[in-house]
């Protein structure tokens, strides 16, 4: 489930202040333990690592990472098992430009599933998988076929996510000749058919109406791709989705990260696409129904507070504090937001007319 606008804010100030805290020496711990893990073994690790400690050089430095080790000895003790989405612990002492040290412990539960498990003693706390949180997460569905097996899953951002696989039972091709044979290929391409078909309405049941889904890969050894796209049955609402058709050697769980790789340029273009086709829709209206949009801070802004904004364009050169700050308005009135690059002629265009612009619900006086 994607997080909401205050947990996303809450995830945002975490890092923030998290990020630029840099120790002397290496002394800062990072704990990162997946959604659902026996913490009973992270507990155990870090007291393995307590008694490594001891071996540091430096009277200071041992000391203070034993202490934040000890620490998150006794938060691990407290639980029997990580939070649904998993955790991130953090301890150390952090020097300040004034006054004493300051002692730093920190227990933060992610408002998305956490799969990294790390323990990482460092100058600095490790916090870029709650970053890769923050990023923009394209849906795509990945299909995999052959006549013996198939799978599909989602690509999730940088993700991706097996949901089902099936074996087919359909039997290879048979060495005889006659009448034998031709009855014999006519149940084979029988048996594939209603594989295909079984494929295709579980695809249904977890594609179709999926938020967020903008399109489909499809991969496979071999002709039977294409033949499950024909004689599968696919609802016309996912056919029109498929992006593209790859040669895969595999149809398991690894020919879905091998149709990810093969794929890349179908899914940069798509982005490249649409974003122009965004850019596109509000230029036009910004020339022929001037009314009906707004750019620049104070039109915006003004637009937002009237509850008049449709959808809300920010360019991602932005200071992050702005966006920030323009991402909260949108969230009181439920205003989608669209973030737009520099990387195309229409984002840099966007940009040169101050990278902050609406589409309206009607006109602001």
């Amino acid at each position: 489930m994607a997080m909401d606008a205050k947990q996303r804010d809450n995830l945002e100030e975490f890092i923030e202040k998290m990020k630029p805290l840099k120790a002397r020496h290496t002394e800062l711990i990072t704990v990162l333990v997946p959604a659902g893990f026996d913490i009973n073994l992270i507990t155990k690790q870090l007291e393995a690592e307590r008694s490594t400690a001891s071996n540091i050089k430096s009277t200071a430095t041992r000391k203070n990472v034993q202490d934040a080790l000890e620490s998150l000895v006794r938060i691990c003790k407290q639980m029997r098992q990580a939070p649904p989405n998993g955790l991130g612990l953090f301890a150390g002492k952090v020097p300040q430009e004034k006054g004493e040290d300051e002692f730093i412990v920190e227990v933060f539960e992610p408002p998305e599933e956490l799969n990294a498990r790390l323990y990482r003693c460092d100058q600095t706390f490790v916090i870029e998988p709650l970053e890769e949180m923050l990023e923009v997460k394209e849906i795509y569905g990945l299909i995999v076929i052959d006549r013996k097996e198939a799978a599909f899953g989602l690509l999730i951002g940088k993700k991706i996510k097996m949901l089902q696989h099936f074996d087919s039972f359909v039997p290879g091709k048979t060495t005889k000749g006659g009448q034998s044979s031709a009855r014999y290929g006519r149940i084979r391409e029988g048996l594939a058919k209603e594989f295909f078909r079984k494929v295709a309405e579980a695809v249904k049941l977890e594609f179709y109406g999926l938020k967020n889904l903008k399109g489909i890969l499809v991969g496979g050894p071999g002709p039977t791709k294409e033949d499950f796209l024909k004689q599968g049955n696919m609802i016309t609402a996912l056919q029109d989705l498929v992006l593209g058709v790859k040669d895969i050697g595999y149809a398991d769980e690894h020919g879905l990260e091998l149709l990810v790789e093969t794929s890349g340029d179908l899914l940069a273009e798509q982005e490249i696409i649409r974003e122009k086709k965004l850019m596109e829709k509000f230029f036009n209206m910004l020339g022929k129904e001037k009314d009906k949009t707004a750019y620049g801070k104070e039109p915006v802004e003004k637009a937002l507070t009237l509850g008049a904004v449709d959808k809300l364009f920010l360019s991602k050169k932005l200071k992050k504090s702005e966006i920030k700050a323009f991402e909260k308005k949108a969230s009181e009135t439920g205003v989608e937001i669209e973030m737009v690059s520099i990387e195309t002629e229409e984002g840099e265009q966007f940009w040169n007319l101050s990278g902050i612009g609406a589409i309206l619900r009607f006109k602001v006086g």
